[in-house]
């Protein structure tokens, strides 16, 4: 003790320890500061779900079915635009740094909602679409902040904050919506805007920057484009075979994220508040999962089963979803579904272990392209299957159809994962 107390007294471990506890208390700032940024930006894209519906139903003069398609079409318009300036943002947020990269994102998302909130016809929700695509990077640049100040042994816990985030937003933003469409379909699209321009000040003053100069790197026009990124996951052998799960888990996502609003009140004659109210169950599922679940479940089990036995939920939850015959049941569904989210973060987790942290940000950016290349597909795909299976000349009417192709695609990533998984353990 006598000795413990010596070495207290001294100077330099004074100094150090001081430092430390500095550092420590740095980091956990930052991961806060990340955490509100994407709370209020998720819950500025969760206020206009409930709603688009039925705007489309209002500047197209369709019924829901058809304001499906038009839904498909406008995900496809913002993801292949993001796939295009993916890799741009990702590269520009190695040289430059993440904060600044945010901050521009978070603006374009607000000049978005505000096109939507005007929109006269349906070409300019096209047009706030494409905007939003080409600044729409805050989660990428995210994924590659948290990278960058994360260990291995809190990466995946770091990265669940992002989940949370989504869940929370979910819980808030959809419910929220769903209460401001009584007043209006476009009400909501402007509290968006005024949510993400308060985001974009919020984080002017209080985002650090997380990319120290000596970890970054020079501009290349080789690496900033979608083909760069396709070159840079080529690169890396080692995870090709988590990509090619993880771009059946994105195409098969869409038959929630575009379908939901459509299928619901098509299938159950839900109205905005209803859908607003569901998709709040399934945020707050989201955020129990993501915040709490996998802070206590990924030590105890390891990446490898949080994959393994999180794609199993998934396809679960999308094979009961798909028969669903009464409306309490997708609320009930949902929790299978929600409990896969310990895949995503423990999945992204073994992914970034594999990757120099210099090429974080590029790694962010490879993948979102990979995303965004799977969301030009998915939600058309997702959409017009739905569309094919209720509409007045449908060969037979299966409103589920697109949550069953979800399911098929999930047990094919789960077959990927294990030959990843079974090929490392050789």
């Amino acid at each position: 003790m006598i000795i413990l107390l010596s070495l207290l007294r001294d100077s330099k471990i004074k100094k150090f320890l001081s430092s430390q506890l500095m550092k420590q208390n740095q980091k956990s700032a930052a991961i806060g500061f990340i955490f509100i940024t994407l709370l209020i930006d998720i819950t500025g894209w969760g206020i206009i779900i409930p709603v688009v519906p039925k705007l489309i139903e209002e500047l197209i003069h369709a019924d829901i079915s058809e304001a499906a398609k038009y839904g498909g079409w406008l995900s496809f318009a913002y993801a292949f635009i993001q796939f295009v300036f993916s890799p741009l943002v990702g590269n520009l947020s190695d040289k430059y740094g993440r904060r600044p990269v945010i901050l521009l994102s978070l603006f374009g998302f607000s000049i978005d909602y505000i096109f939507l909130a005007l929109a006269p016809s349906i070409w300019w929700l096209f047009v706030g679409r494409i905007i939003a695509g080409i600044t729409g990077a805050s989660v990428t640049t995210a994924s590659a902040y948290i990278a960058d100040i994360s260990t291995d042994a809190d990466r995946a816990k770091n990265f669940g904050m992002i989940g949370a985030a989504f869940g929370l937003g979910f819980i808030i933003g959809p419910v929220l919506g769903g209460v401001l469409g009584h007043y209006g379909a476009r009400v909501p699209f402007y509290a968006a805007a005024v949510l993400c321009m308060i985001n974009f000040i919020y984080g002017y003053f209080v985002l650090p920057e997380s990319l120290s100069k000596e970890n970054r790197r020079e501009f290349s026009w080789k690496r900033a484009n979608p083909i760069g990124s396709f070159k840079f996951l080529k690169k890396h052998p080692e995870i090709s075979a988590l990509t090619t799960a993880l771009i059946l888990i994105y195409i098969g996502g869409h038959a929630v994220q575009s379908n939901w609003s459509f299928y619901t009140m098509y299938r159950f004659s839900w109205d905005e508040r209803m859908v607003g109210i569901s998709l709040g169950v399934v945020g707050l599922l989201v955020g129990l999962v993501q915040g709490v679940l996998i802070r206590w479940i990924n030590p105890k089990i390891g990446d490898q089963k949080s994959v393994i036995y999180g794609l199993l939920l998934y396809s679960l939850g999308m094979l009961l979803y798909a028969f669903a015959t009464e409306g309490w049941m997708m609320l009930v569904f949902t929790i299978p579904y929600c409990l896969g989210g310990i895949c995503g973060p423990a999945l992204q987790s073994i992914i970034t272990k594999n990757i120099p942290s210099n090429e974080q940000g590029e790694l962010q950016g490879a993948l979102t392209s990979l995303m965004s290349a799977t969301a030009i597909i998915g939600p058309p795909l997702m959409t017009q299957l739905f569309y094919y299976f209720t509409h007045k000349e449908a060969p037979f009417i299966f409103p589920g159809a697109p949550f069953f192709l979800a399911f098929l695609l999930f047990l094919a990533g789960i077959y990927f994962v294990y030959v990843s998984f079974k090929g490392k353990k050789s």
